[in-house]
């Protein structure tokens, strides 16, 4: 759907709702990773590498290459949509508010848990917002557009954008460890297997309805 379409598609209240509180279990998510210290996933690695360099928190870093990143759907010709701009500003936002009440866990047992529950949160945020269906968020319009563009596979790119991503972010001092290779493995499964009880049921558009009827 384009975004004119999104926001017609019907049941627009309830769907802003649970982007905003997918977006905003997203910052949580994020920040558990970040207390565990156990690695981070793969854009949180750059950000984090970043923060080393600038006078900037970790939420508005993100806040930061997620616009760099919408800059570059521009020679994509590709359109965000409400959901796409508010993953930009809000997922920061949210993980900065997240990082200022949450204590850093002390031994490596709670460690370890505050990383598989952060994985686990992050699926179901995943899964909450892109149910919500409203865009998709800076980074996965990036790699549908180059897959359009390119007509590769899209785990190529994928994997292509994430491993530079992920080396850019090691180099520049950010967490790049186990945590980051659980997130890898995990996060697709998990979105998977939430996205089907969160999505929101949207109307069928009414040449597909009169299409039903008439078979």
């Amino acid at each position: 759907m384009s975004p004119i379409q999104q926001l017609r598609a019907g049941r627009l209240p309830r769907r802003l709702v649970q982007l905003i509180f997918g977006l905003f279990l997203y910052g949580v998510s994020m920040a558990f990773m970040l207390r565990a210290s156990l690695g981070i996933e793969p854009w949180g690695v750059l950000a984090q590498g970043i923060t080393h360099h600038l006078p900037f928190s970790y939420g508005q870093i993100t806040i930061a290459v997620s616009v760099v990143v919408l800059l570059l759907w521009i020679p994509l010709r590709q359109w965000p949509g409400l959901g796409t701009i508010c993953n930009a500003v809000l997922i920061g936002i949210f993980v900065d508010l997240a990082l200022s009440v949450l204590p850093a866990p002390s031994g490596l047992p709670v460690r370890i848990v505050a990383l598989a529950g952060g994985i686990v949160l992050n699926g179901l945020a995943g899964a909450i917002y892109i149910g919500a269906q409203l865009g998709p968020g800076a980074r996965d319009g990036l790699m549908t557009g180059l897959v359009g563009r390119t007509g590769r596979p899209v785990w190529l790119v994928r994997t292509a954008i994430e491993v530079v991503v992920v080396i850019i972010g090691f180099l520049l001092g950010g967490d790049l460890w186990i945590g980051t290779v659980a997130y890898a493995v995990a996060i697709g499964p998990l979105v998977q297997f939430f996205l089907p009880l969160v999505a929101v049921r949207l109307p069928l558009p009414d040449r597909e309805v009169a299409g039903q009827e008439g078979s």
